[in-house]
């Protein structure tokens, strides 16, 4: 089930996808997407609508089924092929019990709206890691402080702002103590006002060490916190870099029209 992951200087791949693909109908939405992120790596994903970030975000969590190539994660195979032509087995408890170490925040925050922040972020720990009550809310008020929002432990959804509401989707992802997490475009759904206290949020978790794959349109954010910036465009990573690479001496033409148009507005 595992495989070696490992670097000449033994630094363990926390992700490790390998030619993958995926298409919806004649639709080919990834096409032989390869990426590696190390531990403790941020790596921003960035590039036009429809390119596939965010099916590629959704692959590496198994939340879309994979065509072609393989997806790994802390050296664990989760899905694709068998490297021998056939298809990878695995079963459904053992690939949850790896999917465990990922939590992910997407565009919508999907918050019970019956339930208070709190209780937002207690849920999973009790039903999927059998926490028990008063551990799972201990640790759901130390998250909600650490999100800056520990006078709201009690407020349901509806009483936060969309901004609020975000950082308790992080808060609730937190809570399942994930080595890595995946954001899609987190900030996308927000007042452009709200947008500063999220990625101050994230901004915290990669200075806390915390491995992060982030689908992004924030420009700034991608070249203050990413190790790494990957631009896709119709499926394809087409080029990668540090940060002053990509935005200030990219190579592609289509990356350079990209920035050209986004760094205007």
């Amino acid at each position: 089930m595992s495989e070696g992951m490992s670097n000449a200087s033994g630094v363990q791949y926390m992700i490790k996808a390998e030619n993958v693909s995926k298409s919806f109908g004649q639709l080919k939405v990834l096409d032989d997407v390869s990426l590696t992120v190390k531990p403790s790596e941020v790596v921003c994903i960035i590039g036009p609508s429809g390119a596939g970030k965010s099916t590629f975000l959704r692959a590496i969590n198994h939340l879309e089924h994979i065509d072609g190539g393989r997806v790994f994660i802390a050296g664990n195979q989760v899905a694709g092929s068998d490297g021998k032509g056939g298809k990878f087995r695995i079963s459904a408890k053992d690939r949850r019990k790896i999917l465990l170490d990922v939590g992910m925040v997407f565009q919508k925050f999907n918050l019970f709206p019956h339930k208070t922040a709190l209780e937002n972020t207690m849920v999973a720990p009790m039903s999927v890691l059998d926490k028990p009550r008063e551990d799972a809310r201990a640790k759901g008020v130390d998250l909600l402080n650490r999100v800056g929002l520990g006078d709201k432990i009690n407020s349901y959804p509806a009483k936060l702002s969309g901004g609020q509401q975000q950082r308790v989707a992080i808060a609730r992802a937190l809570a399942m103590d994930p080595k890595i997490m995946l954001f899609d475009e987190p900030t996308s759904a927000l007042d452009p006002e709200l947008v500063g206290e999220v990625l101050g949020v994230m901004k915290q978790l990669a200075k806390d060490g915390m491995t992060m794959v982030v689908v992004t349109h924030e420009m700034g954010f991608a070249r203050e916190v990413a190790d790494r910036v990957v631009f896709m465009e119709s499926g394809r990573i087409v080029e990668e870099g540090s940060p002053d690479q990509i935005f200030n001496a990219p190579k592609n033409d289509r990356l350079k029209k990209f920035l050209g148009a986004v760094l205007e507005q």
